[in-house]
This record gives C-alpha cells, structure tokens and sequence, in this order.
C-alpha cells in the first residue's frame, strides 16, 4: 500500500477509539518514510560505476576503480589496485551509499598489485566516461616522452608525461594521493595502465627526491607507478577465473 492508496480508503462507520486511531496514524507514517528513505532508492536507484569511480572496500578502504566492463563469461566485473582490499571484500559505491554494497571482490594478486571485483549487475549501471576520462579499449605500454592521464576519486583528472618502464610498469609525472590507487591511466581513450601510487626518485638506491602530491595543480611531486593493463589482463586470462576475457563497457 502507498499513500495515495490510504488516502482511498474510507472512514469507519463508527468512530475508533484514540488507541487504534493513534496507531493507524502510525503504520501510515512509517509507510510514508519507507518511500522517500534511502533505503528505499537502493531497490530502484543503482549505483552508477566507470573508471575513475571511487570505491569503498570492506569497512572503510576508500580506492578507485580502474575500469568496468565484461568478462567472457558475461559477468559485470572491474579492476582495482590490490593493496586496497583483499578477498570476499564487500564493495559498495562511494557515491551512492543507499546502494549498499554492490559487488565483492574475487580475486587479489598482492604480488602484482590488482583486484578483481564482479558487480552485481541488478546494482550497476557501467559508465564509459568518468570525470574527463573515457575508456572505449584497452591499449599498450606508453614509451617514455607520452603524455598520459590519471583519474582518482581524491586528485581526480591529471596528465603528466612517461619517465620510464619496464615490463610491468611505468612512472609517470601525474599525482598521485591517497584513494588515487587503482584509477585508470589512459592516452586518449585507450586504458594503458592501472595507478598503483607515487614514489622517491633514487640514484644509486639513494633518494634525492621525496615529496608526495600535495596540489593536483603543481607539478612538482614525485613520480606515480603505473602497472600496466596488458600485463594485468594477461595475468587475469591465464587464471581462468572471473575477470577472464575482460573488455571494458
């Protein structure tokens, strides 16, 4: 019953007492806050989810996701860094609280730093663009001199240019925070590499250059390590599991 269906219903031919009138009155407002309650909208309003999305995994881990789409066995599943959470994690959508938790996580390599999360697909519409960042596919290593873009549910959007690689990552001069961990690395609308967080510049193992990004719009911070998405998705397709086959949305 809602509320225009109360309103129909006609009065008692005799008067009721104060008692039941009291509770009447009662059922009717409790039905009245169950419809416009957040826990309401969680049945009919899902969770809206794209690379550069923040994510809250298990109690209180605050990352980003790297991107969202299919695997081959048509499960709603994405990526995110795997120092963020660990297995059976619970994951909910950072802005959209009265979803509840709207997918788990399936898989953490801690060794190679990723996640493998599988949505519920009742609970996530998959975006394509998030905060200036577009995924349409995946792409390869970026060579030292490109200019590459990261998303991060704390900095958000920034470009920076391509130090160096080797065969699993690479440093990029984009800054990197707190909660920045597992935002997508793109060149144009291609995902090349997944944030994994900043770090000192050595020479001969000894630090010259230690400061963290303070300011999205100052350049001068430490390098961010990008591992990259190839090698992830490799990594994923050789398991077999969930996440297998991976295309973004």
């Amino acid at each position: 019953m809602n509320p225009a269906t109360a309103r129909q219903i006609r009065p008692a031919t005799r008067r009721p007492r104060a008692g039941a009138a009291r509770a009447a009155l009662i059922a009717v407002a409790a039905m009245v806050i169950a419809l416009v309650s957040p826990g309401h909208a969680s049945a009919v309003d899902p969770a809206v989810l794209g690379g550069g999305s923040g994510i809250v995994l298990g109690a209180r881990a605050a990352c980003t996701l790297t991107t969202i789409g299919y695997d081959n066995a048509g499960r709603l599943v994405g990526l995110t860094a795997g120092h963020c959470t660990m297995p059976g994690a619970p994951v909910q959508a950072e802005q959209a609280p009265w979803a509840g938790p709207v997918g788990t996580v399936v898989l953490v390599d801690r060794v190679d730093d990723y996640a493998v999360i599988e949505f519920d697909r009742e609970l996530v519409v998959p975006l394509r663009s998030v905060g200036g960042t577009v995924i349409d596919d995946v792409g390869g290593p970026p060579a030292p001199g490109t200019i590459v873009c990261k998303n991060g549910r704390t900095s958000g959007h920034g470009c920076g240019v391509v130090w160096d690689q080797n065969e699993w990552w690479f440093r990029n001069q984009v800054c990197s925070q707190p909660g920045d961990s597992g935002g997508p690395v793109t060149v144009g609308d291609r995902l090349v590499g997944m944030n994994v967080g900043h770090v000192g510049v050595t020479v001969f193992d000894m630090t010259v250059f230690d400061q963290a990004c303070q300011n999205p719009n100052v350049a001068l911070h430490d390098p961010a390590v990008a591992t990259q998405i190839g090698k992830v998705l490799d990594d994923i397709d050789r398991a077999g599991g969930p996440g297998a086959g991976f295309e973004p949305f």
